[in-house]
């Protein structure tokens, strides 16, 4: 398991990220930080055309149910994983 401070690293090395990942891997890692550091997804989902919201919402939601513990192993692995390829 990850530890906090190993979450911490990884997220303050995804700001550096050398190239933008695609939508799908960016989602991906708002959704797995969002878990790690908050748990399940909680209030409604956003309505209307605000787009970017809703992914972010539904992407957030369908971690729901996985421990914050598996989840920042998860992020860090995923920022780890960026980063070979550099």
């Amino acid at each position: 398991m990850a530890t906090s401070a190993e979450f911490e690293a990884a997220a303050q090395r995804a700001q550096q990220l050398p190239s933008k990942p695609s939508n799908t891997v960016l989602l991906q890692l708002y959704a797995l930080y969002k878990q790690a550091s908050e748990g399940d997804v909680s209030g409604d989902r956003p309505g209307g055309f605000d787009f970017k919201a809703i992914a972010k919402y539904d992407a957030w939601s369908s971690l729901k149910g996985k421990s914050q513990d598996d989840a920042r192993q998860e992020y860090v692995s995923l920022v780890d994983s960026l980063f070979q390829g550099v």
